[in-house]
């Protein structure tokens, strides 16, 4: 037997799975999710993060690259069924993660979000050469492991 905090622990978790989405693919594992997420930190902290779904459609029409991570828990579905369409057409790689709340956290906000875009250049100005380093080498690790998870899937 566990004790009560590891059943309420595996009750959420069981919770964040049944809530997903059908669309939810390709949806991170716990170790993508971790780096996923240890990314989007990283680019909140340089300022190369656009949050919600407005802003990252705005980014992508204007021809902006970057990596695009979904939450994979939004409700109603409607609101970003357009997005993996749209990342398709403009060559960007995309992620589902299993929470918005998850997403907003590591994006250093308090309001959960939607999805998020991760590039490598900041909006203004530029970023110093040791934390540009370190945002395109994470950046570069993640967007190989999706672009890995993908294609095993068709």
């Amino acid at each position: 037997m566990g004790s009560d905090s590891e059943t309420e622990r595996s009750g959420k978790d069981k919770k964040k799975i049944n809530s997903l989405m059908p669309i939810a693919k390709p949806l991170a594992g716990k170790k993508l999710c971790k780096k996923t997420f240890k990314l989007v930190r990283r680019a909140a902290e340089a300022k190369c993060l656009r949050r919600g779904v407005k802003e990252v459609v705005k980014s992508i029409r204007r021809g902006n690259k970057g990596l695009c991570v979904i939450a994979g828990n939004i409700s109603p579905i409607d609101v970003i069924t357009h997005l993996p369409i749209l990342c398709e057409e403009s060559g960007i790689p995309y992620i589902y993660v299993p929470t918005k709340e998850d997403l907003a956290n590591a994006g250093a906000t308090k309001r959960p979000t939607c999805c998020v875009l991760v590039s490598t250049k900041p909006a203004k100005g530029e970023l110093e050469a040791e934390v540009k380093e370190k945002l395109q080498s994470d950046y570069d690790q993640v967007t190989s492991e999706i672009v890995l998870l993908t294609s095993s899937m068709y």
